[in-house]
């Protein structure tokens, strides 16, 4: 169990306390070998644990009867540039994320500040890449992976996408960093990102809103990342938009950025863009 939930446990249950409420400072006073994301911020991870999540000013408060030490799932993402207590922009990290917000699995998100990588971190990984969790006492590397892994292991809900679809939208990311980093507006790179869209879109058309169907599936949930950063990233550094009359693409992503896991789980658009910068300039 993370040590700042076990902490949080052990002070509750001496207080007679059924609840306990987090700040974001007593998290870094408890656990200050690695910024967490505690368990406490998610909701969806205390529901899944059968505890109750409300609303509080300073911190979130859940039940003691959350979930308890085997079922929660240690997972190391990115830290933001400019502040290592702060949710970070990789977009790899947030799938892994979205993966285990959209099935209701409890984690424990540590920060890891990617330009100091601390040795504990590069212990567990020593390619020094996130997102990285441990399973059964083992660290496991790559978005690819971690999914198809959690997937195995958390069958319920779904997000197995049909074979047809798995591939949709997977050129859309090399494209638009191509795009982004291109200083030779003849070199063709823009139009071949719109033509990675535009399948997209058409394909959306033809078996949306969702690419495989009436669900999100594991396939969105790689996207939906992808996607924010080139919105972000595209407008900031080249003033540029996705086509308006990819109409069924903008509903697309209009949907994945509202659900409750992006929003939890997404970077700051500010964040993003200094993400990039090295890349532009």
């Amino acid at each position: 169990m993370p040590v700042v939930f076990r902490a949080l446990i052990i002070y509750a249950s001496a207080h007679g306390k059924s609840t306990f409420r987090v700040s974001t400072s007593t998290r870094r006073r408890i656990n200050n070998n690695a910024p967490t994301i505690s368990i406490a911020r998610h909701s969806a991870a205390a529901r899944a644990g059968g505890g109750r999540v409300l609303g509080g000013r300073f911190g979130t408060i859940v039940s003691m009867d959350a979930a308890t030490a085997t079922d929660v799932v240690e997972v190391l993402v990115k830290a933001a540039i400019e502040d290592p207590n702060r949710l970070g922009d990789c977009p790899f990290s947030q799938r892994v994320l979205l993966t285990l917000e959209e099935k209701g699995i409890p984690y424990d998100a540590k920060l890891v500040d990617l330009n100091n990588k601390p040795a504990w971190f590069l212990e567990a990984n020593p390619e020094g890449k996130v997102p990285v969790i441990k399973d059964d006492g083992k660290w496991v590397a790559d978005s690819d992976v971690i999914t198809a892994l959690l997937e195995e292991k958390y069958p319920e809900p779904t997000l197995v996408t049909s074979p047809d679809n798995a591939s949709i939208g997977s050129k859309i990311f090399p494209s638009f960093v191509k795009f982004l980093k291109s200083k030779d507006p003849s070199d063709g790179s823009e139009q071949a990102l719109l033509s990675e869209l535009k399948a997209l879109d058409e394909h959306l058309q033809k078996n949306g809103p969702y690419v495989d169907g009436d669900r999100v599936s594991a396939v969105d949930l790689s996207l939906a990342p992808k996607l924010y950063h080139l919105e972000v990233a595209l407008q900031h550094y080249k003033g540029w938009t996705v086509p308006s009359d990819f109409v069924a693409l903008q509903a697309y992503t209009k949907a994945l950025f509202n659900r409750e896991s992006f929003l939890k789980t997404k970077s700051s658009a500010d964040d993003v863009i200094r993400g990039w910068a090295k890349h532009v300039t």
